[in-house]
């Protein structure tokens, strides 16, 4: 079951979940979410998620490898962020998390009820729209809030002049 939506009660504001996934496409939807956020006087999340499997090792390797895993999302969300204060003039939520994405971005919007919209981006490459638009379209993958889906064709100009 979803949790009531909290963001347009009083002392709340509607925020935008964008997921770092290292993809091309996912800046598109970071800067679309960012500007939705700053034209709504909304707040900004960032999610990284680092895939559960990758630490089936003994247990020393388990655990270097989980550290540099982590020091590679921070590394990713940090220049993330500074993008989006760079280009955009917000400052963004940073969250990392270790799991199945479909599982931990339900996660997140169940923590955090001002979450209100996910925007993803579809790649345009022969590998297809990416992951988590895949998993949207092909599996049926739902989430229990609306999710935006742009083009990853779209320049940061065109993305502005949309929001």
């Amino acid at each position: 079951m979803v949790s009531k939506r909290l963001s347009r009660m009083e002392g709340h504001r509607r925020k935008f979940l964008a997921v770092i996934d290292g993809t091309p496409e996912c800046e598109r939807a970071v800067h679309y979410a960012g500007r939705r956020a700053k034209n709504s006087n909304g707040g900004l999340i960032l999610l990284f998620i680092i895939p559960e499997g990758d630490f089936q090792q003994w247990l020393g390797v388990e655990q270097i490898m989980r550290a540099e895993a982590h020091e590679e999302a921070e590394a990713a969300m940090a220049k993330a962020a500074q993008q989006v204060r760079d280009s955009i003039g917000i400052d963004p939520e940073i969250v990392i998390r270790e799991g199945m994405a479909t599982e931990e971005i339900n996660a997140v919007i169940e923590e955090d009820r001002d979450i209100a919209i996910l925007v993803l981006a579809a790649g345009s490459t022969k590998e297809g729209p990416g992951p988590l638009v895949t998993s949207l379209a092909v599996r049926g993958t739902a989430f229990p809030i609306p999710v935006t889906v742009l083009p990853d064709t779209l320049t940061n100009d065109e993305i502005d002049a949309l929001c």
